[in-house]
């Protein structure tokens, strides 16, 4: 047995990294419950949903760079990240369309992309793994920041930033999706000669 394989075979599931998955996993419901009380229109709600989806989004980041930089990735992490990633971004993007919030067309696209490049990095996986780009990175953080804009219950002058940071992130996810495809398409043109 290599030494790398030694030590994946090691770490622990039971890890800082894990932990914090799973408390994102834990935080969307109550996210969910916080978004439908407030209804979008109680503003003391608004923010306690807000402050919860800020707390589970930077979940995100900390879990990974903790996985990354203390040699803390399991099989569990590569599957829960994302599904905890998907949810959490994919009941914001729905309840803020189910109240009126934000187009139905936005959401489905930015959905539809969520989940068409998690089918191709399975897709291709045989062939490479698709890293997380830049500009895939770029996209979550705005989705992030549009999202948390809508929750917060900001008065007129400021609520109207809000589009314009939904159009930034659609922009990028739409292009980081375009891109994605392209990339697993060279994988499997590669492999095949």
């Amino acid at each position: 047995m290599s030494a790398v394989q030694e030590r994946v075979r090691k770490v622990p599931v039971l890890n800082a990294a894990n932990v914090l998955t799973a408390l994102r996993i834990v935080l969307v419901p109550v996210f969910v419950a916080l978004t439908i009380v407030s209804e979008m229109t109680d503003s003391s709600w608004r923010i306690a949903a807000a402050i919860t989806f800020g707390v589970a989004s930077l979940t995100d980041f900390v879990d990974g760079w903790i996985a990354r930089r203390f040699g803390l990735i399991t099989s569990f992490g590569k599957v829960a990240d994302p599904i905890a990633d998907k949810a959490l971004t994919g009941s914001a993007l729905v309840l803020l369309s189910a109240y009126g919030v934000l187009p139905w067309w936005v959401t489905l696209l930015i959905l539809v992309r969520e989940w068409g490049v998690t089918a191709l990095r399975f897709w291709v996986i045989r062939y490479g793994v698709i890293a997380a780009s830049r500009g895939g990175k770029l996209k979550t953080v705005l989705q992030i920041a549009a999202i948390t804009w809508y929750l917060w219950p900001f008065p007129a002058p400021l609520s109207g930033v809000g589009p314009w940071l939904m159009g930034a992130a659609l922009i990028v996810t739409v292009v980081t999706g375009v891109d994605y495809a392209v990339t697993a398409l060279r994988m499997r043109a590669a492999k095949r000669v």
